[in-house]
C-alpha cells in the first residue's frame, strides 16, 4: 500500500507537468499565422492537434485538482459514487480516479 503523502506528491508532481504543457501549448497557439496559405492549412491542423491536448490537459488537471482536495478532506481512495474503496491496482494506475472500478464503469 503507497502512502498517502507519497500518492499526494505523484499527484502535485503531474499537476506541474500538465501546467508546463498547457503554458507551452497556449504560447505555441498565440504564435502569428504564416501568410502562406498552404501552410496556413499545415498550421491549423497542427493547432487542432494542440487544442485537443491542452482539452485533455485541463480535464486531467480537474481531476487531480479533485484528488488533491479528497486527500485534505480524508476521502480519498473512496469511491465518489457507493462509498467502497478504491483498489491500490486502479489508484496506481489512475491516482487521480474518484470511482471504483465497478462504479467506472
Amino acid at each position: 500500500m503507497i502512502a498517502i503523502e507519497t500518492r499526494k506528491s505523484q499527484l502535485e508532481t503531474r499537476l506541474r507537468e500538465l501546467q508546463t504543457r498547457l503554458r507551452r501549448i497556449e504560447h505555441d497557439l498565440d504564435q502569428p499565422v504564416s501568410e502562406d496559405f498552404s501552410e496556413q492549412a499545415v498550421e491549423r491542423e497542427g493547432e487542432e492537434v494542440l487544442e485537443d491536448l491542452g482539452t485533455a490537459g485541463l480535464q486531467e488537471i480537474r481531476m487531480i485538482e479533485a484528488a488533491l482536495d479528497r486527500i485534505a478532506r480524508g476521502t480519498y481512495g473512496i469511491c465518489v459514487t457507493c462509498g467502497d474503496p478504491i483498489g491500490e491496482a486502479r489508484l496506481d494506475v489512475l491516482p487521480q480516479t474518484p470511482k471504483c472500478r465497478t462504479c467506472a464503469r
